[in-house]
């Protein structure tokens, strides 16, 4: 069990984190909303690594899919090479072949157990197989708004062992990239994960709607994305910064640090 180091209470207040009472908790907080929303960015003006070849329209939609799934689900390093186990064990959609995933590295957020072998990489193909395509089942119904493909995608991809934070990821990623119409309408919040746990510290509350409306809440007071969101509490809670593919980059210029910092009293 990790223990996460918590601020003395100094009388910190913000109505957007009733949780706090410690400015260096909602000093950290900021910090990693500011972080989620540079990747988020990142992703969609200049995407590093394998990222893309998943922007790349030039390619086929099946294997870029396939590609950000397995990104997803084995999760970049923490190191110069973020993506080298990714494309060491990688295959092709077409070849119908799986990854050979025998003593693969994987980063701080993968869905990958060893014990479970390949069966989530075949729920996967599975599913995409019902609907004749992955572009089919990501896209469903053409008529969707982007926030219910999301909703309705992050439900039906509810395979054996991809939990929480790699199905949320994959589908921010997919949409970020250009991939497929896809925005998170809400945090999909529940169960043991760090995004959850660290909503329920900093909003002081545990029922899933109301932390889904004071996500909500915060996001708009700090003028960020919803998405940003999820990577920032996983980090904030975990007291660890995870980069998701950007371990190589220099400290980024936090431009939206100042105005989270204002919105949330700092």
């Amino acid at each position: 069990m990790r223990r996460v180091a918590r601020g003395a209470d100094d009388g910190y207040h913000s109505p957007l984190l009733i949780g706090l009472k410690s400015s260096a908790d909602a000093g950290r907080l900021a910090e990693e909303l500011a972080f989620a929303e540079f990747r988020l960015r990142r992703l969609e003006h200049d995407p590093p690594g394998l990222y893309a070849e998943v922007a790349d329209a030039g390619a086929g939609v099946e294997e870029r899919s396939w590609l950000a799934f397995l990104i997803a689900y084995l999760c970049p390093l923490e190191e110069d090479d973020p993506f080298r186990e990714i494309e060491r064990v990688r295959t092709t959609w077409a070849s119908g072949e799986l990854p050979d995933l025998d003593g693969v590295q994987t980063g701080p957020r993968s869905a990958h157990d060893p014990a479970r072998g390949a069966r989530t990489l075949e729920a996967y193909r599975a599913w995409a197989a019902r609907s004749g395509s992955q572009a089919a089942a990501f896209t469903g119904d053409e008529s969707w708004p982007p926030e219910r493909r999301f909703a309705r995608a992050y439900e039906r991809l509810a395979l054996p062992g991809l939990h929480r934070d790699a199905r949320f990821d994959l589908l921010v990623t997919l949409g970020r990239l250009g991939a497929y119409d896809l925005q998170a309408g809400s945090l999909v919040l529940g169960g043991e994960n760090d995004v959850t746990v660290g909503a329920k510290r900093a909003f002081g509350i545990g029922d899933p709607l109301l932390l889904e409306r004071r996500g909500g809440d915060l996001a708009q007071a700090c003028a960020l994305p919803l998405e940003a969101l999820d990577l920032g509490l996983h980090n904030w809670q975990r007291g660890e910064r995870a980069t998701l593919g950007l371990a190589a980059d220099p400290d980024p210029e936090l431009d939206a640090l100042a105005s989270i910092q204002a919105a949330l009293n700092l």
